[in-house]
């Protein structure tokens, strides 16, 4: 059984850090694995990926310079470092792993991903 477990969210003023830490339990994490944010009402979108044809990390233009995307393969565990928060960036944090390629969309799309964490949230205030 695939279980993704997300962990390191909190409350933090704006400039401040957190690291994310999403620990994976009957998968590997290879290829299409990465983080992902959620607010309220919104749709959601892609914030940190490994792309699948190098491995290196891709982000979202807001968060470029400010977080990095980390994997220990011997913890199969992934990590997202997040600097320099903004209030902007409060929502809700999931990992995600594997592919769904029935529903490719890019890889910092969500439908492109089989499975999830539940979430960790992160508020920033101002």
């Amino acid at each position: 059984q695939v279980q993704l477990v997300e962990s390191g969210g909190g409350s933090v003023q704006a400039g401040g850090s957190l690291r994310l830490s999403c620990a994976a339990s009957g998968y590997i994490f290879s290829n299409y694995r990465g983080w992902f944010r959620q607010e309220p009402g919104k749709e959601r979108e892609g914030v940190a990926v490994f792309d699948p044809t190098d491995g290196s990390p891709v982000y979202t233009d807001s968060v470029k310079g400010r977080f990095t995307l980390s994997q220990d393969n011997l913890k199969n565990t992934l990590y997202l470092q997040m600097n320099s928060l903004k209030p902007e960036d409060s929502a809700t944090y999931y990992c995600a792993g594997g592919l769904n390629a029935s529903a490719y969309g890019g890889i910092l799309a969500p439908t492109t991903y089989r499975n999830w964490g539940r979430g960790t949230q992160v508020t920033v205030s101002s």
